[in-house]
């Protein structure tokens, strides 16, 4: 489905830039037959989004802009290997308990343990662990489950600490970058011995150009990592309401 979207929005995307190519055919062919002067007095051609977005990134100067635009790639890389991680680590716990339930009652601990093996997951692995120590006594097996629930869950926030990283340098960097253009334009100011409308505005352009792309990439960060968050939640309840299933079915088979 996300495959037809993507096709049906580069075709939307085609069509109008033929539209407006063919549109600006004909008001060129038009223009061609009317005096030099109306041609210096016709109105230039509208860029597009990303025609206009290249156009800013390169008036904001390759320094600061580069290093936000790097702070953007990195985030999004670590973002999408997190998603990815997260999504595969999910499962469906209550089918799982009921197969580790299934196994006790059948074929005991051992069974049980080799349904663990066959499942992919945190979860699982915190079943496999607990149930591994299940023949000591319950208390081995409930500190081990504890122990185990950490080390998983430290894998699963792994690398986002980078994420909430480059939220903050992004915007700052920006306003690094705001700083040092206003410091510029007043440089001009000063050997210009004049206060020049036009020497200010390029100074200030690229502040205010370096502003606003921090925040993009801040804002575009901060959204997959509420994201991740909000993930991570999820799967550490999942795996704190699994292992007190799971040492409620031991005490159960242990009776």
């Amino acid at each position: 489905m996300k495959r037809l979207f993507s096709i049906l929005a580069i075709t939307c995307l085609m069509a109008i830039g033929t539209v407006n190519a063919n549109a600006t055919t004909a008001f060129a062919s038009a223009t061609t037959t009317v005096t030099s002067v109306t041609q210096d007095d016709a109105p230039a051609e509208d860029l597009t989004f990303h025609q206009e977005l290249k156009k800013r990134f390169i008036e904001g100067g390759p320094g600061f802009m580069g290093i936000v635009l790097l702070c953007l790639i990195l985030g999004l890389a670590i973002a999408i290997e997190r998603i990815i991680f997260l999504n595969l680590s999910t499962t469906n716990t209550k089918k799982l308990t009921q197969n580790v339930e299934d196994a006790l009652n059948s074929g005991g601990i051992e069974a049980a343990k080799e349904v663990c093996r066959n499942t992919k997951g945190p979860v699982a692995s915190i079943f496999y662990q607990g149930l591994d120590r299940a023949e000591e006594d319950i208390d081995a097996a409930e500190k081990a489950v504890v122990a185990y629930g950490g080390v998983q869950m430290g894998q699963l926030e792994k690398n986002v600490s980078w994420i909430s990283l480059f939220i903050a340098l992004a915007p700052m960097l920006g306003f690094m970058g705001t700083v040092i253009g206003m410091i510029s334009a007043f440089d001009k100011i000063e050997a210009a011995g004049d206060m020049n409308p036009s020497l200010v505005a390029g100074g200030i352009k690229v502040a205010l150009l370096t502003t606003v792309f921090g925040l993009i990439v801040a804002i575009i960060l901060q959204v997959f990592y509420n994201y991740i968050i909000s993930k991570i939640d999820s799967i550490v309840n999942d795996m704190e309401d699994a292992s007190i299933t799971l040492m409620d079915l031991l005490v159960k088979h242990k009776k």
